[in-house]
């Protein structure tokens, strides 16, 4: 799983972009309905596509982004 916030003058958006070992992609978009920082948009989106990945019964799943910070609070470290 890819996922990434971004806060700007359009709104507050964020996507998730889960790939399946069939190489097949799933992608997931949500526009934030309240004001936020881009760092809570990376969070929202990154438990949300934990949440998807959840409802798809996803077994195993590695999380991919760039900042290390989000990651393992992610994991809970």
């Amino acid at each position: 799983m890819y996922f990434d916030g971004v806060v700007n003058m359009s709104g507050n958006e964020a996507c998730t972009v889960i790939i399946a070992p069939s190489e097949k992609q799933y992608l997931i978009s949500i526009k934030l309905q309240f004001v936020c920082t881009n760092i809570i948009a990376k969070y929202k989106i990154g438990i949300y596509g934990l949440e998807v990945a959840i409802e798809m019964r996803i077994k195993k799943l590695d999380v991919y982004k760039d900042s290390m910070l989000i990651i393992c609070q992610l994991k809970g470290e």
